[in-house]
């Protein structure tokens, strides 16, 4: 290797075996950019495609550094959103620190007691884990907190976006507080990332609280014309599978659906028609995931059907197609599937959409419209995390933090989300009066409604940011399938449920409701699985670029013929759409809606403001609101003109605002007032309300 000078700051062992034992000639850019901050102990946030080397880039300089500044015990923690993950990076990571001499190891749910054990009593260099399994271990009564986490140096947060857009990011900011007053230092705060709309941002909230440099290191992204995109239209899950059964045949081809259900349905039809299909889905047992993962990357004339659970950075080797049924949830979605493909040299990037619906081939073309215009989402960690302050204070007091009075602002006060002094306040009398944290002697404790809450296994539930649905185990024999909802073993009278798991049939020959088990055996009947979910909220970005789509902007990915008949049937039935206006319809079959093209977010608090203004909407979605009946123009114009942002708010159901865990431990007001907040889209709803409204009516 022609070494440039960054590389020749890594320490000589590093060095040595980066072009002896990896065999590497050079370093990409990414991985040379990043070895001056990193030994630096820079903050730095590293922004590249899957399998772009952001785990070497990070890692060599961390080893470097490991070596050069003699770290000893456990110094550095690298956390993941998903066990696969870990699994899947560990056998590369203790490579890496083998060469060097050092350790790694592996904690997390499905790691058992022995190997824990074998951790606690001689600590790995480097621990791959979860921020649930590190929470475990804060608050278990059998772990010396400061001898297994006190010499922690730095912290590598790998798919660092799939944390910060949900309650889980602040849980793990929480943490990397806490593991800092048990160190008594700061760790070095690296994260890694798939493309974002916002990276300086988003690096600011990894490090907020922190006045030590950082940066951003990220490549210049690849535009629409480096990328092979077609968007086709089958119109149900059934063509989508005879279309992948007769394409590409002989290649590895990789197919993304949007749900769980979805996946098994297709998973299944493929198989039908003799195609070698795996499946991956979270709710696959982790055996079944393995076995399937692992055979998909060893082959080749074969499919591996899909969630976004392969949308992170696990390896399934090299690809040669990616396909997406239906459409993701955003453009950083879209760029991760995409970059699993292309990575051979003279090959280019590609996605094939194949789209079973109308609502379905809008949100693809939407979501390619903003792509070709060079948007990408950005990452915004949800407001007003009270209920994680609930769970944080709980913890401490199982960790033995001894909080008195404001004690809790020396551990997690660093979180720029609890800097209201008076909120927190309440949040503590609340749960002081309700007996969820009790005050003996003036330090603070689970009280016995806390107990009751939250006790259960040792007080399980309190190591997650997120609630986990009711689902029960599928056995086949000694084998674990993986789980479903309770509704999937619903049947015909006297006929036995049939379900679907890992894209096979299996009758249920037993239940055990008290263990929440199921056993069956191999059915040749079609099966069905059910899993909770909701529609999918769409930005409101998005669903101004469908606006444009049906008013005449052109998609830059290649349609198919079968898209362009659709678009142009779409463009025919909405021709009333224009792109700088909504529209109020009055259809032929008697119903009124108003195409606000403003997202869900915007929609609901407008839906509770016409409401109280005397018009009533039947329901409301991403697209617009359909009034109850059919409302006289006048009355629906005063109403609107009537409305104003600043004093709209949605109208929440009490269900939605106990969907926050831990909510319980917040009082009424806030707990409303978290719900209204995360369900309103404010810039939205301002950007509608300043639109013009046509009023149309169709004959």
């Amino acid at each position: 290797m022609t070494a440039p000078a960054a590389f020749e700051r890594l320490h000589p062992a590093v060095q040595y075996h980066v072009v002896n034992s990896l065999g590497w000639s050079s370093l990409r850019p990414m991985q040379e950019r990043a070895i001056a901050p990193i030994l630096a102990g820079e903050h730095v946030l590293l922004l590249a495609p899957t399998a772009g080397g952001k785990t070497e880039a990070a890692v060599l300089p961390v080893l470097s550094r490991m070596l050069t500044e003699h770290w000893a015990g456990l110094s550095v923690l690298y956390l993941c959103p998903i066990r696969a993950l870990l699994n899947d990076l560990e056998p590369r990571l203790a490579r890496l620190g083998q060469f060097v001499g050092r350790s790694a190891a592996l904690w997390h749910g499905d790691v058992g007691p022995a190997a824990r054990r074998r951790i606690e009593q001689q600590p790995p260099d480097l621990l791959l884990t979860t921020p649930e399994s590190l929470e475990a271990m804060l608050i278990s009564v059998r772990v010396d907190h400061r001898a297994l986490l006190g010499e922690v140096r730095a912290v590598i947060v790998d798919e660092l976006h799939a944390f910060a857009g949900d309650d889980r990011g602040w849980h793990l900011l929480c943490l990397l507080e806490r593991l800092r007053r048990l160190g008594g230092r700061p760790a070095q705060r690296i994260g890694l990332s798939a493309t974002i709309g916002n990276p300086d941002a988003l690096l600011a909230w990894l490090t907020a609280g922190r006045d030590e440099p950082r940066g951003v290191l990220a490549p210049a992204p690849a535009g629409a014309a480096e990328a092979d995109v077609t968007i086709d239209h089958v119109g149900s899950v059934d063509n989508a599978a005879l279309v992948l059964s007769r394409l590409h045949r002989g290649e590895k081809r990789l197919a993304f659906c949007d749900s769980r259900a979805q996946a098994e349905r297709l998973a299944g039809a493929l198989r039908d028609r003799g195609v070698e299909t795996f499946v991956s889905h979270s709710s696959l047992s982790p055996d079944e995931r393995r076995r399937a993962e692992g055979a998909f990357a060893s082959g080749s004339n074969c499919i591996s059907v899909a969630t976004s659970t392969l949308e992170l950075g696990l390896d399934v080797g090299d690809l040669d197609r990616v396909v997406q049924v239906d459409a993701p949830g955003s453009v950083a979605g879209f760029l991760q599937r995409l970059g699993r493909t292309g990575r051979r040299a003279g090959a280019r990037r590609n996605c094939l959409f194949l789209t079973t619906s109308e609502d379905a081939f809008l949100r693809a073309a939407g979501l390619m419209l903003l792509w070709s215009e060079g948007y990408v989402e950005p990452t915004v960690p949800p407001a007003q995390p009270w209920h994680i302050f609930a769970q944080q204070v709980l913890a401490l007091c199982l960790q033995g933090a001894e909080l008195v009075a404001d004690d809790w602002r020396d551990w997690v006060g660093g979180v720029p989300a609890f800097a209201d002094r008076a909120t927190a306040r309440a949040v503590l009398d609340h749960m002081l009066a309700a007996g969820i944290l009790a005050a003996p002697d003036g330090r603070l404790t689970v009280g016995p409604a806390g107990e009751r809450l939250f006790g259960r296994r040792h007080f399980l539930d309190l190591v997650a940011a997120f609630a986990t649905p009711p689902l029960v185990r599928v056995r086949h024999g000694r084998q674990d399938l993986g789980a479903v909802h309770p509704f999937s073993f619903a049947a015909p009278e006297g006929r036995a449920p049939v379900v679907s798991l890992a894209g096979r049939s299996w009758v249920v020959t037993s239940v055990d409701w008290s263990s929440r088990t199921a056993w069956v055996e191999p059915s040749a009947m079609p099966g069905r699985s059910i899993w909770d979910g909701s529609s999918r909220a769409m930005g409101a970005l998005h669903c101004a670029a469908v606006q444009r789509l049906l008013a005449g902007a052109d998609p830059a990915p290649r349609l198919s013929q079968r898209g362009q008949r659709v678009l142009a049937d779409l463009r025919e039935a909405y021709a009333w759409c224009t792109p700088d206006a909504t529209a109020v319809v009055a259809e032929a079959d008697g119903e009124t809606r108003w195409w606000t093209f403003a997202g869900i977010g915007a929609n609901a608090a407008v839906a509770a403001g016409l409401a109280a203004a005397g018009v009533a909407v039947q329901r409301f979605d991403n697209f617009g609101l359909t009034f109850a009946g059919r409302p006289a123009q006048a009355a629906v114009a005063g109403a609107l003109a009537g409305l104003s942002a600043a004093d709209l708010r949605p109208d929440v159901p009490e269900a939605e605002r106990d969907r926050l865990k831990f909510s319980a431990c917040l009082p009424d007001g806030l707990r409303r007032g978290i719900a209204e907040t995360r369900t309103i889209d404010h810039a939205a709803l301002v950007r509608l309300l300043a639109m013009p409204v046509r009023f149309v009516e169709i004959h």
